[in-house]
């Protein structure tokens, strides 16, 4: 096992993700959320409706597209929706639910990795380039330069709308840290820290990295640092849905893949 007992064993690191994350956990930033038979639907800031469960087991196949066919008239009744995600999961026993999805109009986005692991192996130091400083982000004006520097590298218009959210969270009381690593004065990379709470989780999230600063270890620093204040805070494991840009940065500092997730979007 390594780590003093730490779990590295994917079906267990799995099982604690299924258990403990797959709640009301997904939900706690919703605008509303309520559950629907399997189904926990929420709506989130900007109309983005959200639809998770903790499995189908109990769905037979041939009531699949009656689910989804439901769940989406529940939410296009709804003028302020603009958008409904449908989060799936490569390991779930689920047969005819992503034709049933694709046949009322959602589509498939790029699959990501589900990523968990011991909060304690992703502690190490990590030598930062010369010139760059790491903190938490403070104030308001930290944050909305985080948000804008991250919609910037992930090619996205600035939005006000997604700075506010963040702000809010920062302001809230639920320990959401925004990281921010900075050279001259400038953001060049930034992540947060989202303690999911009745849980032995916190979520690493917003990784995102200016290009010319890549590849110099910022982004492990920011994560250990994201780390060290999940163990002060009490919590044992790290999760994040990561890109194959994370990834194999994620992989190396001790996490594990455990499964896949693919989000299925509908647009009103």
């Amino acid at each position: 096992m390594g780590h003093h007992g730490a779990v590295t064993d994917a079906a267990a690191l799995l099982h604690a993700y299924d258990d403990q994350l797959r709640t009301d956990a997904e939900t706690a930033h919703a605008v509303t959320a309520e559950r629907r038979g399997p189904l926990r639907l929420a709506m989130f800031p900007g109309g983005y409706g959200f639809v998770s469960y903790r499995d189908l087991e109990g769905v037979r196949e041939d009531s699949m597209g009656e689910l989804v066919g439901s769940t989406l008239a529940h939410f296009a009744a709804d003028p302020a929706i603009t958008a409904v995600e449908w989060k799936t999961r490569g390991h779930d026993r689920a047969p005819g639910l992503l034709d049933a999805l694709v046949a009322h109009g959602f589509v498939a986005e790029e699959p990501e990795s589900i990523m968990v692991g011991e909060a304690a192996l992703l502690t190490a130091d990590v030598p930062l380039p010369e010139g760059v400083v790491l903190r938490r982000a403070a104030d308001e004006r930290d944050v909305r330069a985080m948000s804008a520097m991250q919609d910037e590298v992930f090619g996205d218009p600035v939005s006000a709308e997604r700075a506010d959210d963040l702000v809010r969270r920062l302001d809230g009381d639920d320990g959401t840290e925004l990281w921010i690593a900075e050279a001259d004065g400038r953001i060049v990379s930034a992540g947060r820290l989202q303690p999911v709470e009745g849980s032995d989780f916190a979520g690493i999230w917003g990784g995102a990295t200016r290009e010319e600063w890549r590849g110099r270890g910022i982004y492990r620093a920011l994560t250990a640092a994201r780390a060290r204040s999940a163990l002060a805070m009490g919590k044992r494991y790290l999760h994040s849905d990561s890109t194959e840009f994370s990834r194999p940065i994620l992989e190396r500092s001790g996490l594990v893949k455990v499964s896949t997730t693919t989000p299925y979007v509908w647009r009103a």
